[in-house]
């Protein structure tokens, strides 16, 4: 997923890429895909820990 951040240039929001170690800015132009990006990284953060958890516990299963 993008790292969003303001732009060094306009500062609007941007979504953050990099290709070939250079950073490149591109603008989120509506402020309600700024707030849905937010949204989908939250999400992606706590399945991130989910799975990393059931993992865990898999590797203690798998242990005994």
């Amino acid at each position: 997923m993008s790292e969003v951040a303001s732009c060094p240039t306009c500062g609007s929001k941007s979504k953050i890429k990099e290709r070939e170690g250079k950073i490149t800015y591109e603008a989120v132009q509506d402020e309600e895909a700024f707030k849905k990006i937010g949204q989908l990284k939250k999400a992606m953060e706590k399945f991130k820990s989910k799975a990393e958890a059931l993992e865990e516990e898999l590797r203690e299963l798998k242990s005994s």
